[in-house]
């Protein structure tokens, strides 16, 4: 993929603080520091793509994210990196395809394999150029803690400060995944915060952390990561009946959960998002911070697909194409509305750019904040994804332009997305040249990440 020049910068996020002194945050402010942007991202998730406002839900109230939307650029085409949590964020932190570091399904909790500490993840090249940087909620990329050399957690990529959780998901009132399976973290010591919903939380963390940044006078990266509202569907007007209730309930259970239920955490995130927004006004600082707010995957079987096909785990739209909204004062013009494909990657690659840091070479995705300022036309992307090995069957997929080949199981089917973004009229029987095109492009692909991904895995 080839990067385009200019300053790309996606704040899609929340602020997080930690209950560490400020001498510990402290780090020499790098020349340039007073002008360099803030950057705030938000990534919620399992969402479905039509469970904001803005998006076309009805039901669910997001008078925060909607204003954010109004006041910035809202994307009709933006996608994760993977079909489940671990993977898109592999794509966050890395900057390349989560393939290329043998992680495309999810990872276990603290203390398992994680992601390899390269030195040129997205924190690490933030934290060199003086930015002071935090990972305040879900994590899922495996490895310590405290970090050793490939198996590091977030402070080993470069997060000065880190609170929440290392594994997939917890009760969101007893920080657990079952009984003796505590998941609450603040930096390397495991804490209990029993009683006190995590969205809430998170939001509260963030808050800090941005104050005792503004404090210090540093420039900030903040990766507000919820987990709401992924499973279990813990309301937060309604405490869980106990420790270890935090098990995947499906549609055939007894007593499932509902849509109403649903909506309530998703509304907790967007009532954070607001307090985070609010924080940052008061401080004086929404002029010099981009918000990125973006999802990890498509939803579960409570969330809101909207016109997409499928939900998570797969490779069709509904699986991956996911709400993104970029606001940034004075370079992006608001109520801007743009169907420049975009996907995880790219907000890593544009944040370092718009930080005034180098892009590393390998880095797999392009700034795209001067495609949403005006400044440079729409670029055609060749976007790629692969289902989980552990799926019940392997997809494939790849986009170019309009184009969209699928390869499910032993099956092939082409969309032309802007014509039909559902994905309900296959075409391959029309245009076989453009399925020989893209079938070769995503073999080459495959052939690729492969090579990355076996050596990673050694």
């Amino acid at each position: 993929m080839h990067r385009r020049p200019g300053i790309w910068v996606f704040v899609c996020g929340t602020v997080v603080l930690f209950a560490a002194t400020m001498s510990s945050w402290q780090q020499p402010a790098s020349p340039g520091a007073a002008t360099r942007p803030n950057v705030i991202l938000i990534m919620t998730d399992d969402m479905g793509y039509a469970d904001l406002g803005s998006y076309g839900a009805t039901d669910i109230k997001t008078p925060n994210l909607d204003r954010l939307a109004r006041d910035g650029a809202r994307l009709t085409d933006a996608y994760a990196n993977g079909v489940l949590c671990s993977p898109t964020r592999a794509a966050l932190i890395s900057g390349r395809y989560p393939q290329r570091g043998a992680i495309e399904t999810a990872l276990g909790p603290e203390g398992t394999r994680g992601l390899a500490v390269t030195g040129t993840s997205l924190p690490q090249i933030l934290k060199n150029v003086g930015y002071r940087t935090a990972l305040v909620g879900k994590w899922h990329l495996g490895g310590t803690v405290t970090g050793a050399t490939r198996v590091g957690g977030p402070r080993a990529h470069g997060f000065d400060a880190f609170f929440g959780l290392m594994g997939s998901h917890v009760d969101y009132w007893h920080h657990n995944r079952g009984p003796k399976s505590e998941d609450l973290w603040e930096d390397e010591t495991m804490i209990s915060m029993d009683g006190q919903y995590l969205t809430t939380l998170i939001t509260d963390r963030s808050v800090r952390f941005i104050e005792q940044s503004a404090a210090a006078g540093q420039p900030f990266f903040v990766d507000v990561a919820y987990n709401a509202p992924h499973w279990p569907y813990n309301r937060p007007d309604r405490p869980s009946p106990a420790p270890g209730s935090g098990a995947h309930v499906l549609a055939n259970a007894e007593n499932p959960p509902t849509r109403a239920d649903y909506a309530t955490m998703v509304e907790a995130a967007d009532s954070g998002v607001g307090k985070i927004l609010q924080a940052v006004d008061r401080l004086g600082l929404a002029s010099n911070t981009i918000v990125i707010f973006t999802n990890d995957n498509g939803g579960e079987w409570l969330s809101n697909g909207g016109p997409l096909f499928n939900r998570k785990w797969t490779v069709w739209e509904g699986g991956i194409r996911v709400p993104a909204i970029v606001k940034w004062p004075g370079k992006i013009r608001a109520g801007t509305v743009s169907d420049q494909p975009a996907i995880t990657f790219d907000w890593s690659a544009s944040i370092i750019a718009a930080a005034g840091a180098t892009i590393p070479t390998h880095y797999e995705g392009i700034n795209v904040l001067p495609i949403l300022e005006g400044r440079v036309p729409k670029v055609e992307r060749t976007l790629f994804w692969r289902s989980a090995p552990n799926s019940n069957r392997t997809q494939q997929a790849v986009r170019q332009g309009e184009w969209k080949l699928i390869v499910d199981a032993n099956h092939m089917l082409l969309f032309n997305l802007r014509e039909d973004i559902g994905e309900r009229r296959d075409v391959t029987a029309q245009r076989p040249d453009l399925v020989r095109k893209l079938r070769a492009l995503l073999t080459e692909w495959t052939r690729s990440v492969d090579a990355d991904g076996a050596a990673a895995g050694k």
